[in-house]
């Protein structure tokens, strides 16, 4: 499995703290050799991967292709997105 990164997620991925960038990191591994299947609720067409308590990693899963949308590092960016995205 691929992993494609946005610019958006690229760009908070490098962002993010040396200590959260490692955590990131293992689950995106986690996500390219067996990506779960949790998509987000009310009909938001992605997928979800919880990295810690509050950091969060947004993704859409094609047939050989996962892009990363957005990598948060904070609940309250996510609830942002996730918003304005309702």
């Amino acid at each position: 499995m691929t992993l494609i990164f946005s610019d958006s997620a690229k760009t908070e991925l490098e962002n993010l703290p040396q200590d959260l960038k490692a955590v990131f990191l293992k689950h995106l591994e986690k996500i390219q050799a067996m990506p779960p299947r949790k998509h987000m609720k009310h009909g938001i067409p992605f997928h979800v991967e919880n990295v810690t308590k509050q950091a969060r990693i947004i993704y859409d899963v094609n047939v050989d292709l996962t892009n990363i949308l957005h990598c948060f590092k904070n609940h309250k960016e996510y609830e942002r997105w996730y918003k304005s995205y309702k």
